[in-house]
């Protein structure tokens, strides 16, 4: 049992933190190392099982990275080439598509340095190896926890459900990703007038260069034109991005309820960043998902992924340039330099 020890730590801490606030990244990764301490121990109790199970269990072990990677490689390649197809060349767009491409990079060049047997280039590679395997651990901790967020829905009565806006079709249109958010916002607010407390509605978004008019107006059209009450909706016509988002959004609602509780909404994908936001600009108030295309959930979840990671860029930039610099020097004093 001492073995379980050290992940049944991480897990207290994890729990701990959830109870405080769960809008937290630290939750993630203490969840993270629980799973991994966790997933050690049960690999060291192998040597106990009989010989067949233990040698069955050690040849899937080995197996795995390998067949992992080749299948994360083909999905990210074959997702990558599915969102330009269908969604363009835009720079956001190409996320699942060069993660994919560089790890086949980094696989040749771990390829490289067995073949050659060069004593720098595989300092090289390693170093390589473990940054990339720092910001891997970081991004599944987040992907593990995001998906946990979503899960737990927001308990009890809210005075506002406030939807998210995403940019504008045509410059006037709300396109399928904003209304599946209007969709789950409208969902929310009548299961909580149901209960005899109706909420009010706060479309979120500005104007953008390229829209005619801002997003939220547009938002708010269109849960009129399917029979919204208009005198539960208000508009947040200002902001330009998430922070902005939810700073006015909550001036409208401390305007109007000092001590309010809300939910917010977005797409899955945007969760949990959308949670770290709230919790970072003092939104009282949780988020919930609302469905997004397949095919889209993995470049859009890489980029929240990033826009997280540089959130935190001393320490994150920081362990990763020691990394770097260890390995640079380690390469340089090697044989053959």
């Amino acid at each position: 049992m001492i073995a379980y020890a050290p992940a049944a730590f991480f897990f207290l801490l994890c729990g701990i933190g959830v109870l405080r606030d769960r809008r937290k990244f630290s939750n993630a990764v203490l969840l993270g190392i629980g799973v991994s301490l966790l997933a050690l121990a049960l690999i060291a109790e192998v040597r106990r099982a009989p010989t067949l199970v233990a040698e069955l269990t050690v040849a899937v072990i080995a197996l795995l990275p390998t067949v992992g990677t080749v299948a994360l490689v083909w999905f990210l390649l074959s997702n990558g080439v599915t969102m330009i197809r269908k969604e363009g060349r835009r720079p956001a767009n190409l996320l699942s598509l060069l993660a994919g491409l560089g790890i086949l990079g980094l696989i040749g060049l771990l390829g490289a340095a067995v073949v050659t047997d060069s004593p720098r280039l595989t300092v090289l590679a390693a170093t390589a190896l473990l940054v990339v395997g720092y910001v891997a651990f970081l991004f599944v901790c987040f992907v593990g926890y995001a998906f946990l967020y979503q899960r737990h829905l927001p308990r009890g009565d809210v005075d506002f459900v406030v939807v998210l806006g995403s940019g504008l079709v045509g410059g006037d249109r709300v396109p399928p990703l904003l209304a599946s958010r209007l969709h789950r916002g409208r969902a929310l607010y009548e299961t909580q007038t149901a209960r005899g407390n109706p909420p009010v509605l706060i479309t979120s978004g500005g104007q953008g260069p390229d829209e005619k008019l801002p997003e939220s107006h547009a938002m708010a059209d269109y849960l009129l034109e399917r029979g919204f009450p208009a005198e539960h909706l208000t508009r947040e016509d200002r902001s330009r991005t998430t922070e902005e988002n939810l700073l006015f959004s909550k001036e409208i609602m401390e305007g109007a309820k000092p001590d309010y509780r809300c939910v917010i909404v977005t797409n899955n994908f945007h969760a949990f960043r959308a949670a770290l936001t709230a919790r970072t600009t003092g939104v009282n108030g949780q988020v919930c998902g609302s469905p997004t295309a397949r095919y889209y959930w993995p470049s859009a979840t890489i980029r929240e992924f990033a826009a997280v990671f540089l959130s935190h860029k001393l320490v994150n930039f920081g362990i990763c340039g020691f990394v770097a610099v260890c390995g640079l020097v380690a390469a340089a004093l090697s044989p053959g330099a």
